[in-house]
């Protein structure tokens, strides 16, 4: 089974084809995805970007993790800024992507309610993610896109088979944990409401990126 025909979640499922079937006005014309999301980018990339969950109407519309909404489009021109990405556009499946030795991908697959997958979900769905990256030997850093992404990355170890820590790194903006088999660095999510109240800004989503680089030296 591949992570596209997962079907584990009762609740996130429901939820998911739900929002496809009823859609949104704005794109009511438009055929949705309604499925688990999948990972976009190089299999050898040394930065690796951990996101949350997708969108209802962003990437659960288009079948693209970080595309179709505006916290795709705050990340994409900050990846396109600082050398990670080609094309600063990524609002549909049909745009053309070329990263910089870049791997972008969700803690959990499918939209949840809210934007708030329960932790049930959340530990049923991150073994997709730890297959990947156990068979990605050349990632030196994995970039976190807000507290959940921060705290199922340290899952994310454990389920590779390294032992649990204690006390737990912080998250914070800026925050790197110098970690075993790769580094944490920690940023605040790219949503509306952190880049609309300027809690994140695109220099300060920048500086982050450029220090993977640095981390990773891509």
């Amino acid at each position: 089974m591949t992570v596209t025909s997962c079907r584990r979640c009762p609740r996130l499922v429901a939820w998911r084809e739900e929002v496809a079937a009823k859609r949104r006005a704005a794109f009511a014309d438009e055929h949705y995805w309604g499925r688990p999301i999948p990972s976009l980018g190089d299999p050898e990339a040394r930065i690796v970007l951990l996101g949350l969950a997708p969108a209802a109407h962003g990437a659960n519309r288009t079948g693209r993790v970080f595309c179709g909404d505006r916290s795709g489009d705050f990340l994409f021109e900050a990846l396109h800024r600082t050398g990670l990405s080609a094309y600063a556009r990524n609002r549909e499946r049909t745009d053309p992507v070329a990263l910089n030795s870049v791997w972008i991908t969700a803690a959990v697959r499918c939209a949840p309610p809210a934007n708030k997958p329960l932790p049930v979900e959340r530990d049923t769905c991150l073994p997709w993610t730890a297959h990947e990256l156990a068979h990605m030997e050349d990632v030196r850093v994995v970039v976190c896109l807000g507290a959940f992404a921060w705290d199922a990355a340290l899952r994310l170890r454990v389920a590779l088979g390294h032992p649990p820590l204690t006390p737990r790194p912080k998250f914070g903006h800026g925050a790197l944990a110098r970690l075993e088999p790769w580094p944490l660095l920690g940023t605040f999510h790219p949503s509306q409401q952190n880049t609309f109240t300027g809690r994140l800004t695109p220099q300060m989503l920048d500086d982050v990126l450029l220090r993977a680089r640095e981390i990773a030296q891509v």
